[in-house]
């Protein structure tokens, strides 16, 4: 896994204290920016390894750092940004979960509880994985649940639905919802049938590919 990180926070004290937080798990800072324009420059330039992103970055303090990232994945496909956010945008964490090609994590702020969960989400997203807060996930679901085939889910199949796009394994989504793993096999399958997508042994593309969906729709 590369460990070359690009970090975008327009608060000192906040990027400050990311850079020596990556640093101390054994991540190089190659860049930390405060600013959209040099947020979209030093990643098409530097093409870091994977990049924390926070959504709202001068100049106009909107959403540049979003914007900026999705520019950039336009420009370096596949190109790995973690997302941080105070709240859900759900337009644009679809469009940048649409092309499918995975490395995409979206955290909200407050719901970040330690440096290891952090961490964890960082270098998942480093690898081509996904890291999706919960509640992210929830109202992307929200968002598409009168929408077939999503209204075909049942309740439980929506909620291991919702731990697949958090990049979770079969074994970490039984001990969550406190299934055995051959259950949580069946509702597996019995979602990609009907969501109509073949299902993968690999964990990744699996999620991905249900979110690819979500947001296709």
């Amino acid at each position: 896994m590369g460990n070359r990180v690009l970090i975008a926070e327009d608060l000192y004290l906040l990027r400050d204290g990311l850079v020596h937080l990556l640093q101390a798990h054994g991540f190089s800072v190659v860049a930390a920016v405060e600013s959209g324009p040099d947020l979209l420059k030093g990643l098409v330039e530097l093409r870091p390894d994977v990049s924390v992103v926070d959504v709202r970055l001068p100049p106009t303090f909107t959403d540049e750092g979003l914007q900026a990232a999705l520019e950039a994945r336009r420009r370096v496909p596949g190109l790995p940004i973690l997302v941080l956010s105070q709240h859900v945008e759900q337009l644009y964490a679809r469009e940048l979960l649409a092309d499918g090609s995975g490395a995409i994590g979206y955290l909200l702020k407050d719901r970040v509880l330690n440096a290891g969960q952090f961490v964890d989400a960082v270098r998942r997203v480093a690898e081509g994985g996904t890291a999706m807060d919960p509640e992210v996930i929830a109202k992307l679901l929200a968002s598409n649940a009168r929408r077939e085939p999503l209204a075909a889910l049942t309740p439980r199949e929506r909620q291991v639905l919702e731990a697949m796009a958090e990049g979770r394994s079969n074994a970490a989504i039984a001990q969550r919802l406190y299934l055995s793993e051959s259950a949580v096999a069946k509702h597996t399958a019995s979602i990609f049938a009907k969501l109509d997508l073949a299902p993968s042994e690999d964990d990744n593309r699996r999620v991905l590919a249900v979110l690819a969906y979500l947001n296709s729709r």
